[in-house]
């Protein structure tokens, strides 16, 4: 099985990706760092008959890259209680690969999701909407939610403090590893 990592932060090393380190440490993954790319938001014409016009951003390579892999972690901070607006995009985006990708909800109905969180405003409580939004967009697409870790970080560093993500974290990994052989 191969995994990869979705990056919706746009602080480098932020507390995300430090908790996503932990998950992950040891691990043979992709890391696909959403900020890193152009990402334009969906303009809907789903409903248009000549579908989708085409779009002059990264997006077509990043899904490709997606979709290779098996298990995909999503990791993102809360941001006003929700993913990250880098991430939003990447994932309104998917409206466009159900009508240009054969088979697309086929394809992620194949694949293993986890999610990783850190916010700073009691996450473990106000994170939960956001947890249930991806069990929404996984069920929709097909795709098995497997876990998630919510983490407690507001400055950078922040989420080494929080004794319970960590532990959380490497618990999902050995959950991911066990997945994996």
């Amino acid at each position: 099985m191969s995994i990869a990592v979705i990056y919706g932060g746009t602080r480098s090393k932020g507390n995300t990706e430090q908790l996503t380190e932990k998950v992950i440490g040891g691990m043979e993954v992709e890391k696909i760092v959403l900020k890193d790319y152009d990402i334009q938001p969906i303009e809907d014409y789903r409903h248009d008959e000549a579908g989708f016009p085409k779009v002059g951003d990264d997006y077509k390579q990043l899904i490709d890259r997606m979709l290779s892999h098996d298990v995909i972690i999503f990791a993102t901070p809360i941001y006003w209680y929700g993913m990250s607006g880098t991430l939003k995009n990447f994932i309104d985006r998917w409206s466009q690969s159900i009508k240009e990708y054969p088979g697309f909800k086929e394809i992620m109905a194949e694949k293993q999701a986890y999610v990783v969180a850190v916010g700073g405003d009691m996450p473990l409580l106000k994170g939960l909407p956001l947890i249930q939004q991806f069990q929404y967009i996984f069920s929709f697409v097909g795709t098995v939610f497997e876990g998630y870790v919510l983490g407690e970080g507001n400055k950078p560093g922040d989420i080494q403090q929080d004794e319970q993500a960590i532990f959380a974290a490497e618990q999902l990994q050995k959950k991911i590893n066990n997945g994996l052989f």
